[in-house]
């Protein structure tokens, strides 16, 4: 068996080779199976591939912390991160996502400084598993998530800067959903991304989370947190000039794909210590429809 597992990597590893830089990355993004990748497909060829790149390099970053158990080794691949982004300007890299985005990031004006930020973001996953208040947590999704929707909206296109408020505004609102709708999986990896202050506030015990074990004030924490991201998404909205709208509609369909998500949390009752509720495919694909078509 385990001469068979060495050949399958050695296969993997022989057809990704044979990729281009973003046939690798659009494999990435599909492999994910994320809402993201829907809202993707109904944006002309160059845009496209740009942000299939951003966002496969988010997930090559997010597999860093998520996936290499050794905090040490985990670091130097992030580094390894930062030394592919500084060298972009030269095309001085190695990675086929890094590739790829040597090409994006100069037609879409990427910012160096916005990839090394996101970086930055998920060290704090390394060095961190609790954040004690809401602005603590606020820096990490804006470094995570804020300045992912900054370079969207950059990729996508606005002709108003208010425009950039916006899809910060709605990076956050994203990450405070998968924060909620993540809550157990994240517990077993020893991480609460859920402030403390508002875990003491409704009398809920830290343990509680890490044992799978909810008490009587985990609902109403829940309902409050569920609160908090809907006044993000409200915020977002409110935020984008309607100049903007038609480019935007990809921010905006993963909006209602990820509102459906805290819906259907909410309707279940907060299962999320032992389930991770999730959409499928076909309703995925439907409400990224809706809205490209206005309706």
């Amino acid at each position: 068996a385990h001469g068979e597992r060495s050949t399958a990597r050695v296969a993997r590893n022989v057809q990704q080779t044979a990729l281009t830089p973003d046939q690798y990355c659009e494999q990435k993004a599909a492999a994910s199976g994320s809402s993201f990748y829907y809202a993707f497909r109904f944006l002309p060829p160059a845009r496209r591939q740009a942000i299939t790149a951003l966002y496969a390099f988010c997930r090559e970053v997010d597999d860093v912390v998520d996936e290499i158990k050794d905090s040490g080794v985990a670091r130097a691949k992030l580094q390894f991160w930062r030394n592919e982004i500084r060298a972009l300007r030269t095309g001085d890299v190695t990675h086929p996502v890094a590739k790829a985005l040597v090409v994006h990031a100069k037609a879409f004006n990427l910012e160096e400084q916005d990839f090394l930020t996101i970086i930055d973001g998920m060290q704090m996953d390394l060095e961190r598993t609790r954040y004690g208040t809401w602005a603590e947590l606020t820096e990490y999704c804006h470094r995570v998530a804020g300045v992912v929707g900054w370079m969207s909206a950059q990729i996508f296109g606005y002709t108003d800067p208010k425009t950039r408020d916006y899809a910060h505004s709605l990076g956050l609102a994203f990450q405070l959903t998968n924060i909620i709708r993540d809550v157990g999986e994240d517990a077993r990896r020893g991480r609460i991304y859920i402030p403390l202050e508002d875990l003491a506030a409704y009398r809920v015990n830290p343990s509680e989370l890490l044992r799978n074990q909810p008490g009587e004030g985990f609902a109403s924490l829940m309902a409050m947190q569920t609160a908090r991201a809907r006044d993000h998404y409200a915020h977002a909205f409110a935020e984008l000039p309607a100049a903007d709208r038609r480019a935007q509609r990809p921010g905006l369909m993963m909006a209602a794909i990820y509102m459906r998500i805290l819906n259907e949390v909410e309707a279940r009752k907060y299962p999320v210590l032992t389930q991770r509720v999730s959409l499928s495919p076909l309703t995925k694909l439907w409400l990224a429809l809706k809205v490209w078509l206005g309706r």
